[in-house]
């Protein structure tokens, strides 16, 4: 059941009502049914994976605190593996075994392919991070332990976020989720905007920029020069549409039952270097990722070499945990890499440091990080990148001229919107009147310029 359905808001409106119509102490049980609805509507029997991941992470959170350290380390990392494990095999087990056979026949060592016929269970990356971040918050003590199981398994499968997040933690979902949220016209108010925003961004903009992007990256070898990088730079925004604008309804659902789910892009591409990009993309992820993992193994806060070795792991297992490709590992190592060459000359004061310190210089970074995001081997794309940089005359597709055109013009309302919030301009409207009017703009914006085809999220595939 995709966001951008009409299915979708069909359910959603259904869920509301009868969330509105429910007493307060009842209405998690409404959401936790709706939870289930929505997720087997993709795949019913993958429900079953959903359930056993909600049981034993309660169980292990449950027994965590009654354990001695050398016990509960161990209660920890079996619920931690168990989780995975999961994720490994439904995720991994094809590339694991695709990539050690490959090695053996470099050595001349034959291996008989070994590859499952299985899709990927969607969600399953999001909700798994989720429990295994609950798991480590109980083994720290940073939060007790939820012991109504219907409470836990409504913070594990919440719709709105379950399929692509944001990754919340249990600090800031579980309370509200136990609390009376009483109706606010303000909170509605801002959840529906946001739920029009990310509309917007999905069906007119990211869904638009599907079509060239996918033409130039799926016969990428007939074109070079201006096609390749007009597609490079689509793709960029595409992306950024496409994941920010679900991010968008996913909180303004949320928001419309009085929930408030953590922030997960505050304008990425404005940022003057790729460690501000990483704390304005994916929020709820990098945070993970620093918490869980970074910090874990020294951070900051041990050698120059074993900082940087750091920041390469990191971003490995980012990429490996974006898709199951040597691709995604190269756009991670991308991202670790500049990082760390950004730091080595975030001291010293010269040219060097403010071209690494530039918005333009690291929105190119990005990009060019995105062309291995989205090609499906390292060979196409090197391919784009080698052939995108001569300037020559477009393809003759007069089919497109219009879209691309169009196209352009919503990429600059969408970056002059973006630049008035991060002056910190309301731009939605502070009175009722106002926000009607912005309210109309957006909706008429989507009725008539929205490309009506329900396509997949771009992040459902992780």
């Amino acid at each position: 059941m995709l966001f951008n359905s009409i299915n979708f808001l069909i359910f959603f409106s259904i869920v509301l009502f009868l969330y509105y119509l429910t007493k307060p102490k009842y209405r998690w049980l409404i959401l936790l049914a709706s939870s289930y609805i929505f997720y087997m509507s993709w795949k019913a029997e993958y429900v079953i994976l959903l359930f056993i991941s909600t049981l034993v992470s309660y169980y292990v959170a449950i027994y965590l605190p009654k354990l001695k350290n050398t016990h509960k380390k161990w209660l920890l990392s079996f619920g931690i593996l168990f989780n995975l494990s999961f994720l490994i095999f439904f995720k991994y087990f094809n590339f694991f075994s695709d990539s050690i056979r490959n090695a053996l026949n470099y050595f001349s060592i034959s291996m008989p392919a070994t590859l499952l016929k299985i899709a990927l269970p969607v969600g399953i990356s999001f909700y798994t991070f989720k429990v295994v971040g609950y798991l480590i918050d109980i083994y720290r003590g940073e939060v007790a332990p939820e012991k109504h199981f219907g409470f836990f398994a409504l913070f594990v499968s919440f719709f709105p976020q379950l399929i692509a997040g944001p990754i919340d933690r249990a600090g800031l979902l579980m309370p509200q989720l136990k609390t009376e949220q009483k109706f606010s016209k303000k909170t509605f108010h801002e959840g529906l905007m946001l739920m029009l925003w990310g509309f917007f961004k999905k069906i007119v903009i990211a869904d638009r920029l599907v079509v060239y992007v996918s033409e130039v990256f799926t016969n990428y070898s007939q074109y070079n020069g201006t096609a390749l990088f007009l597609g490079a730079f689509f793709f960029t925004i595409q992306i950024y549409c496409d994941f920010s604008g679900y991010s968008d309804i996913a909180i303004g659902a949320a928001k419309l039952m009085g929930y408030n789910l953590m922030d997960n892009f505050k304008r990425p591409y404005f940022s003057k270097s790729l460690t501000e990009f990483w704390r304005r993309w994916h929020i709820s992820l990098s945070s993970w990722f620093k918490d869980y993992l970074y910090l874990p193994l020294g951070g900051s806060r041990v050698s120059k070499f074993r900082w940087a070795l750091n920041i390469v792991i990191v971003f490995a297992v980012s990429g490996l945990w974006h898709g199951a490709a040597w691709t995604f590992v190269i756009w991670g190592l991308i991202h670790g890499i500049f990082l760390i060459v950004s730091r080595i000359f975030s001291g010293i004061k010269s040219k060097i440091k403010i071209l690494f310190f530039n918005p333009l210089v690291n929105f190119m970074i990005v990009m060019i990080a995105w062309v291995f995001f989205k090609s499906e081997s390292i060979t196409k794309a090197f391919f784009i990148l080698a052939n995108m940089w001569t300037i020559n005359a477009f393809p003759n597709w007069t089919f497109l001229v219009s879209e691309i055109l169009l196209a352009f013009l919503l990429i600059v309302i969408l970056f002059i919107i973006d630049l008035f919030i991060e002056k910190g301009c309301n731009l939605f409207g502070k009175f009722p009147y106002t926000r009607f009017i912005v309210y109309q703009i957006i909706l008429l914006s989507i009725l008539f310029l929205g490309i009506n085809s329900s396509t997949y999220f771009i992040y459902f595939q992780f």
